[in-house]
């Protein structure tokens, strides 16, 4: 009987204390901030009937422009604040978005581990030759280093633009998003090789449910930040394309294009989707 209530009482008195913790817990806003449960806004229903026209688009968003900075910091976790890339990872780590192997296609048909992710964001097993003091000699000794998430500089989207009859509309749907890295190989002493490598893809219709929970950072006004599906949604982004559906196996633009014909190539392509659309009209 005794042992029972010295436990009750131990239990009790750990409660309490973590209850008074969570109580005198430094506040850094002036006021309550209710908990984040938003949903992704529902998006209108299309049937495959009432599209007429379709075209499949891929585009980068370079995330070192000035627009697109704030999906590139903070580098490191701040409060509650995530960049993209560092969003995908605990999405990832955490179950509940798959990626897909981006060597294998963007069709969303090789899913990967998470060791298999964290391995193509940077974080290998690396090898060197240390000298133990003890006996003087020198041994091999194994370490795993991190991801390197601050590497991703760009974002590669695929979306497809339709035309709806019932709405009389040009809408489009986002896809997936691929983050790309660019780094340099550790032989690489003097940093002139830069490399890049599309570390994955994710459905996005997959991770609205996580995008919409969490803001993007608005530099203007911190009381009225949108989250990164509202950004992705709206557009508020630059980008340009580099690829669009064709019969050359979907081929991107740099492979025939040289230059400034690459950036006119890809201004070509989207005012043909413009134009298509004002065709339909008579004024």
């Amino acid at each position: 009987m005794i042992i029972a209530l010295t436990i009750f009482w131990g239990v009790l008195t750990s409660s309490q204390v973590s209850a008074q913790m969570e109580v005198n817990q430094p506040s850094n806003s002036p006021y309550e901030k209710i908990n984040n449960d938003r949903k992704p806004a529902p998006l209108p229903s299309v049937r495959q009937a009432d599209v007429i026209w379709e075209k499949k688009l891929w585009r980068i968003i370079d995330l070192r422009e000035k627009m697109n900075q704030p999906m590139f910091y903070p580098t490191e976790l701040i409060e509650d604040r995530y960049s993209l890339i560092r969003l995908l990872m605990k999405g990832i780590e955490e179950g509940g978005i798959t990626a897909y192997d981006a060597s294998a296609d963007d069709e969303f048909r090789v899913p990967m581990t998470l060791e298999q992710v964290r391995e193509a964001m940077g974080a290998t097993t690396q090898k060197t030759m240390v000298r133990d003091f003890e006996t003087g000699e020198l041994i091999e000794k194994v370490y795993q280093s991190d991801i390197r998430p601050e590497e991703v500089k760009q974002i590669m989207l695929k979306e497809v633009w339709f035309f709806d009859k019932v709405t009389s509309s040009l809408q489009v749907r986002i896809i997936g998003i691929c983050p790309i890295r660019e780094y340099f190989r550790d032989e690489d002493v003097n940093q002139e090789n830069v490399m890049k490598r599309q570390v994955f893809w994710i459905n996005y219709p997959e991770a609205r449910q996580l995008l919409s929970k969490f803001d993007v950072f608005n530099p203007f006004n911190d009381a009225r930040s949108m989250s990164y599906d509202e950004m992705f949604i709206k557009r508020y982004f630059s980008s340009y394309i580099i690829k669009e559906s064709n019969k050359y196996n979907n081929r991107e633009i740099s492979s025939y294009a040289e230059g400034q014909d690459i950036i006119r190539e890809s201004e070509r392509i989207k005012n043909d989707i413009f134009n298509w659309e004002q065709d339909l009209w008579e004024y």
